[in-house]
């Protein structure tokens, strides 16, 4: 399946495939570490919610998406080819740097 920009004409999320029909993006591990990574900085209040456009905070989830991740960096380690690796490192990294400074926020 061939994937298009995201402003293909298609609902928010999906793209079109080489029919041209709009279908969800083909499901890799890159698209669920930035999956997770959208969800971690939506409950730091980094990202509003679409649709009510407020931010929100969340430490307790926030936290709960960032261990999941790194538990994920540790079932995989060793299997994860080079571009994969680095986002992971970098994504986990920017992650726990946010989370630092969310919660020196609340206090």
């Amino acid at each position: 399946m061939t994937e298009q920009a995201s402003d293909c004409g298609c609902p928010e999320g999906r793209v079109k495939n080489e029919a041209g029909k709009c279908v969800m993006p083909e499901v890799s591990f890159v698209s669920l570490v930035l999956s997770l990574n959208t969800t971690a900085l939506f409950h730091m209040g980094e990202l509003a919610h679409p649709e009510s456009g407020r931010k929100a905070v969340d430490l307790e989830l926030a936290k709960h998406t960032i261990d999941t991740l790194s538990m994920l960096a540790d079932k995989t380690s060793g299997n994860l080819d080079g571009q994969e690796n680095e986002l992971m490192t970098k994504v986990l990294y920017e992650l726990k740097m946010h989370f630092i400074k969310a919660a020196e926020a609340q206090d």
